[in-house]
C-alpha cells in the first residue's frame, strides 16, 4: 500500500502529464513507447503487444531484448526463487521476438501455462518505470523491453512512437492526487440516509472519478465519521459473498445516518488498486488455492496497491482534516496520517463471515493485519 506525502502543487505540468496520458492508452492498444531515461528503452506491455508491436521493437532496439516482470510473478515462470526485494526481474528474450501469445502466458498466470525456458539477465535501470507504466494502464505488469537506437526518432518505424520521461511515470501517483477538482454536486436520498448527498472528484487519470457520500453535515462536526471505501463491483453492485464490501459499504452509511452525519470516501481503486479485470484474475488464482494476497502477488502486483494521497486531497477538500476513521485496516490510518490528516480514532468496522468469506476474512486479520475477531 502506497502512503505517498501530501503533494503541495502539481509538479509535471500539462505537457508532461499529458504524456503519461498518451503513454497509459499506448500501453492499453499495445502500441510500444519509448521510455526516456540515462539508457532509454522501448518498451510495450506483454498483456497486449501484438505482432506488429514487436516487429516495431525489432526494428528500432539496439540491444537484448527483456521481459520484464514483478518478482512474485518471475519466480513462477522460472520455476525458482528470485530477490523479492528487487524492483523488476528480467529474463532474456530471443531475437525474433517470440510470439504474443507466448508473452501472454509468461505475463498471465491463469492461462495455460506451456512457456520455453527463460534465462535471468541483469534487468535495465529503468525497469522499475517500465513496470509502473503497466500499472497505470491497470494491465499485467509484465513488459517487453530492449535498449533503443540512437535516432530512433528519425528512423520511419519510430516517427510515431511517443518517448515519455521514466521519472514522470513513478512521479504520476502524486501527480494524481494533486490534480483533483470537485466537479458535481447533488442530492441523492438512500435508503438508510434521505439526506445523502454526492460529490464527485475527477483527477487527471483518463477521465475516472472519486466519490464522496456525504450524510448531513460532516464538515461542521470537530471529528467528522470517516470511511474509505474502495470500489467493489462484485460486492457493492452484485452482492457477491466472496468479500464483505457491500455490508460494509451499506453499513457505514447507515451508522453514519444514525450518528447525524459522516462521509464515505468512494475510491475508484477496484480490488485493492489492480483494476476489474485484474481482480477477476485474482479470482481465479484464489480458485485453485492461493490466498488474496498471494493471488495478487502471483499476477506481479502488491498485496495492496491502493494510493490513499486521493482520500487525503478529497478529505482537505471537503474542509475535514481531523476525522475519526471507520476501519480495521490499520495501514489506512498510516496512510491518512503520512498523508497529514488528523485520524482521532479509529472506529472499528466488523461485519460477521457469512459462510463463503471466512478465509477471506481470516487473511485480512492472519496477513493483512486488520483487526478482526
Amino acid at each position: 500500500m502506497k502512503t505517498a506525502l501530501t503533494p503541495a502543487e502539481t509538479t509535471l505540468g500539462t505537457p508532461r502529464t499529458r504524456a503519461v496520458h498518451r503513454a497509459i492508452a499506448e500501453a492499453r492498444r499495445g502500441v510500444p513507447v519509448v521510455l526516456a531515461a540515462r539508457r532509454p528503452l522501448i518498451i510495450a506491455p506483454a498483456e497486449t503487444v501484438g505482432a506488429e508491436g514487436l516487429r516495431l521493437i525489432d526494428l528500432l532496439s539496439s540491444g537484448q531484448p527483456v521481459l520484464l516482470l514483478a518478482p512474485s510473478r518471475a519466480a513462477a515462470v522460472l520455476h525458482h526463487d528470485v530477490a523479492a526485494s528487487a524492483p523488476a526481474i528480467a529474463l532474456k528474450l530471443a531475437r525474433p521476438l517470440i510470439d504474443a501469445e507466448t508473452l501472454k502466458r509468461a505475463a498471465d498466470p491463469t492461462m495455460e501455462q506451456i512457456l520455453p525456458e527463460f534465462e535471468m539477465v541483469d534487468p535495465p535501470a529503468a525497469a522499475e518505470a517500465a513496470l509502473a507504466l503497466g500499472k497505470l494502464a491497470r494491465l499485467l505488469p509484465a513488459m517487453v523491453a530492449a535498449p533503443v537506437r540512437h535516432g530512433w526518432a528519425s528512423l520511419p518505424a519510430g516517427h510515431d512512437l511517443l518517448s515519455v520521461p521514466a521519472g514522470d511515470l513513478l512521479a504520476y501517483p502524486v501527480e494524481l492526487a494533486a490534480s483533483l477538482t470537485k466537479v458535481a454536486e447533488v442530492a441523492v436520498p438512500l435508503d438508510d440516509a434521505k439526506d445523502a448527498r454526492l460529490i464527485a472528484f475527477r483527477a487527471l487519470d483518463q477521465g475516472i472519478e472519486h466519490m464522496a457520500i456525504l450524510v448531513g453535515e460532516p464538515a461542521a462536526q470537530a471529528a467528522p465519521l470517516v470511511r474509505l471505501h474502495s470500489e467493489c463491483f462484485t460486492g457493492d453492485l452484485l452482492g457477491s459473498l466472496r468479500c464483505d464490501c457491500g455490508p460494509q459499504l451499506r453499513g457505514a452509511i447507515a451508522r453514519m445516518a444514525a450518528e447525524g452525519a459522516g462521509a464515505v470516501l468512494y475510491l475508484a481503486q477496484e480490488g485493492r488498486g489492480i483494476g476489474l479485470i485484474n481482480k477477476l484474475r485474482a479470482y481465479t488464482m484464489q480458485d485453485r488455492g492461493l490466498d488474496t494476497l498471494d493471488a495478487n502477488r502471483a499476477l506481479g502486483w502488491q498485496a495492496d496497491e491502493r494510493n490513499f494521497s486521493i482520500a487525503a486531497a478529497m478529505l482537505r477538500a471537503l474542509g475535514m482534516t481531523r476525522i475519526r476513521l471507520l476501519t480495521n485496516n490499520p495501514e489506512k490510518v498510516a496512510s491518512l496520517e503520512a498523508c497529514g490528516i488528523e485520524v482521532v480514532e479509529r472506529v472499528a468496522h466488523e461485519f460477521a463471515p457469512n459462510g463463503v468469506n471466512d478465509a477471506y476474512l481470516a487473511t485480512k486479520a492472519t496477513r493483512f493485519g486488520h483487526y478482526l475477531g
